[in-house]
């Protein structure tokens, strides 16, 4: 097998996006389009990578780090020049390079694996990616001999009536033999209409040289899609989404309706979990196996244990263990660590906060910035003042700790192991273990106090 190379197009600003975002940086299913097409190609045996960057140079870089080689194209003068920019990194190296576009998200590792051994086997010096299409009008079509290669790319605006009805397409992804890409392109000209230099006119070269031009017909026409306004972006969510939701399922987790579930591309689900409609689940989400998760609940970037269920809430950058029950309709904030057995009821927050074993939260309470041990039960409305208008501090509740409904706790404040708070108490100062700590006024009734406030009227 030769060495081989990828050059990723990255450079255009996608002024039919109509964005301040960079167009191969928009996301998809959570991910950079960009990002996805790298990752695909990271999983090929592939020496070095460049990708060609112009707008946005700065911040495309640090999405995708030390992964790749960078060229900066600094006038977008079409795909041939772009390509040029690669010359001094690539040239005079021998093997086959790739060239993909950096706005086509859904191209998958095994179709480029599949092109780059086309391309060896029958000894092209440059094989195209096509598909075919009900309606190719627009797109450039292939036209191939008696034995199947390519006699040439013909624009549809160029083509004849005959070629016209040809619904073989080029799709934008390229192998080429290194060296002859590199001398090839110093003869693609910009004598066209745009003045630019197209990478297509790189075959044309080839052909005229006798070289061998080949093409390798991809079966999936979705992986050829490529983004240039909000539309096309839509639609690459929309087959992501169902990609993604697929393969899930068939790794044993249910999905009650895939085309209500949004999963984005990095999320991990376990075995046998269940996930309702209206759920969403993005960023670096874990969940374990044998869950329950939704309907209706939002969980981002958090680890979630077996068993654990979770009905129409939202979750951000949190820890919450195994067999824990959540919602409905609470929110579990960032930086909160919920551990195994937890109950966390309905319009209960949590922020920035330890819940221990078996604790309960179980309605109507916002525990934020707060160490709660295990087996503490949290009564309704009950709240941990943790916010002087300037500065957050610490709740401290220890194991087996009973606060009672509609009880304050003033931080910094520790409630001791096994103390007792009563209902409707505002604590201030520490409560010792095993004690009952009351701080509420003392109850007063003024008898007939209503009949003299009628006869004042």
């Amino acid at each position: 097998m030769s060495n081989r190379y990828a050059v990723i197009l990255a450079a255009g600003q996608g002024t039919r996006m109509k964005s301040k975002l960079y167009k191969v940086l928009h996301p998809v299913c959570g991910k950079p389009m960009v990002q996805h097409v790298v990752d695909q190609i990271k999983k090929l045996n592939i020496e070095e990578m460049v990708t060609i960057i112009g707008h946005g140079a700065e911040k495309v870089k640090a999405q995708l780090g030390e992964t790749s080689h960078y060229a900066l194209q600094e006038q977008q003068l079409g795909t041939a020049h772009a390509v040029m920019q690669a010359e001094s990194i690539l040239a005079g190296k021998e093997g086959v390079t790739i060239v993909v576009c950096g706005d086509t998200p859904l191209i998958k590792s095994e179709t480029m694996e599949a092109l780059f051994n086309h391309h060896e086997e029958v000894n092209a010096k440059a094989t195209i990616l096509t598909a075919k299409i009900a309606d190719p009008a627009g797109y450039g079509r292939i036209v191939r001999n008696d034995h199947g290669l390519v006699e040439k790319i013909v624009e549809h605006k160029d083509a004849t009536e005959a070629e016209r009805e040809i619904n073989e397409i080029n799709t934008g992804t390229y192998c080429f033999d290194n060296i002859a890409l590199f001398e090839a392109l110093k003869n693609v000209s910009n004598d066209n209409v745009q003045g630019e230099y197209y990478l297509p006119d790189v075959i044309e070269i080839l052909k005229k040289q006798g070289e061998v031009v080949s093409a390798f017909q991809t079966n999936d026409l979705d992986e050829t899609l490529g983004v240039n306004d909000r539309v096309a972006l839509a639609e690459a969510e929309r087959i992501m989404r169902s990609r993604i939701n697929e393969s899930h399922m068939r790794n044993g987790v249910t999905i009650i309706d895939p085309s209500s579930t949004y999963i984005e591309s990095e999320v991990t689900i376990g075995q046998d979990t269940v996930i309702h409609p209206g759920t969403i689940l993005k960023g670096n989400t874990v969940i374990g196996e044998d869950c329950q998760i939704g309907p209706h609940s939002e969980i981002e970037s958090c680890q979630v244990g077996d068993g654990t269920v979770i009905r129409q809430s939202a979750a951000f950058k949190s820890s919450i263990g195994a067999s824990v029950n959540i919602g409905p309709f609470a929110h579990i904030r960032p930086e909160s660590e919920i551990h195994d057995e937890v109950k966390v009821g309905n319009f209960v927050e949590i922020k920035k906060a330890v819940f221990g074993k078996g604790s309960k939260a179980s309605h109507l309470s916002y525990i934020g910035d707060a160490e709660v041990g295990s087996g503490v039960n949290i009564g309704c409305g009950s709240i941990t003042v943790n916010y002087d208008g300037k500065n957050k501090y610490l709740t401290k509740i220890e194991d087996d700790v009973f606060i009672g409904c509609n009880s304050n706790l003033v931080a910094p404040v520790t409630v001791g192991k096994g103390a007792y708070v009563a209902a409707g108490s505002t604590i201030t100062k520490d409560v010792p273990g095993m004690a009952l700590s009351i701080a509420r006024a003392r109850q007063e009734n003024k008898e007939n106090y209503v009949e003299k406030l009628n006869l004042k009227k």
